[in-house]
C-alpha cells in the first residue's frame, strides 16, 4: 500500500519555460537551456562520482560560464543573476496543486526531494504556493551527494520512517527514477516533454502526460 509519494521539484512539479524565456534573451537556439541543464546534470554526476559535493547553485553558474564562454558571449554578473534568480521564481505545472491535493486526500505523505538546497526549495515553495501542501522536503545538502546516488533516497527513508515499497518517487527525469528504483522505491514518470526514457534504465512502474492523472494511477496502485 502505498503511503508516501516523493516528487522531483524542478521540471516535474516547476515549469523551466522563464528559464528558457531568460536564456533566449541572449541565444537564438531554442536547445540552449537543455545544453545548459544537462551540463549542470553531468557535474553533479560526475562530483558525486567521485565522492565530493559543491552546492548545486556554484554547479548551476559554472554551467552558465561554460555555455556562454562556448558561444563567444558575454556574461556579466547582471545577466547571471537574471538568469539563475529565475529558479527561485518558477510557476508550478497547472496539474500540479489539483494532483498534491488528491494525494492528501487519500491520506498519502506528500514530501519533496531535490538537487537544489534547502534555501532554495523553500523559497521555490512558497514562491509556487505548493509550500502547504507537502508534508515535508528534503535537499541533497543533507548527505552531500546529488540523485541519482542512492544516499538521499536512504536518508528520506529514515528519517520520514517510511518504506521503499511504500514509497513512490515521481518525477520527469528517467536518471531520477532509474536511481530510486535500484533502491526499492516504487516509481511513476512524469512525461513534460517530447523525450526519449533511457532504455537502458530500470523502467517506471507507472508513467503519464498529465500528473492528476499519474496520482489517480498511484492511489489505484494501493
Amino acid at each position: 500500500m502505498i503511503k508516501t509519494v516523493l516528487f522531483d521539484m524542478n521540471e516535474t512539479l516547476l515549469d523551466l519555460n522563464v528559464l528558457k524565456e531568460k536564456f533566449g534573451k541572449h541565444f537564438e537556439d531554442k536547445y540552449v537551456l537543455n545544453y545548459w541543464f544537462a551540463k549542470l546534470l553531468h557535474s553533479s554526476t560526475v562530483i558525486g562520482g567521485m565522492d565530493e559535493y559543491t552546492d548545486f547553485g556554484k554547479l548551476s553558474e559554472a554551467a552558465l560560464e561554460s555555455v556562454f564562454l562556448e558561444s563567444g558571449k558575454e556574461l556579466t554578473d547582471e545577466i547571471k543573476t537574471d538568469i539563475l534568480g529565475s529558479f527561485r521564481n518558477l510557476p508550478a505545472y497547472d496539474d500540479v496543486p489539483a494532483a498534491l491535493k488528491l494525494l492528501r486526500d487519500n491520506d498519502i505523505k506528500v514530501i519533496s526531494v531535490t538537487n537544489s538546497s534547502y534555501k532554495m526549495v523553500k523559497e521555490q515553495l512558497i514562491h509556487s504556493g505548493l509550500i502547504d501542501l507537502f508534508d515535508s522536503y528534503y535537499s541533497v545538502e543533507s548527505v552531500q551527494k546529488y540523485k541519482p546516488f542512492k544516499d538521499i533516497y536512504h536518508y528520506v527513508m529514515n528519517e520520514e520512517n517510511i518504506h521503499a515499497d511504500e514509497t513512490v518517487m515521481v518525477a520527469t527525469h528517467d536518471w531520477d527514477l532509474f536511481g530510486a528504483k535500484k533502491v526499492g522505491l516504487v516509481t511513476a514518470y512524469i512525461k513534460r516533454k517530447e523525450d526519449q526514457y533511457n532504455p537502458y534504465y530500470l523502467k517506471p512502474d507507472m508513467s503519464n502526460r498529465n500528473l492528476v492523472d499519474l496520482v489517480e494511477e498511484i492511489i489505484r496502485f494501493n
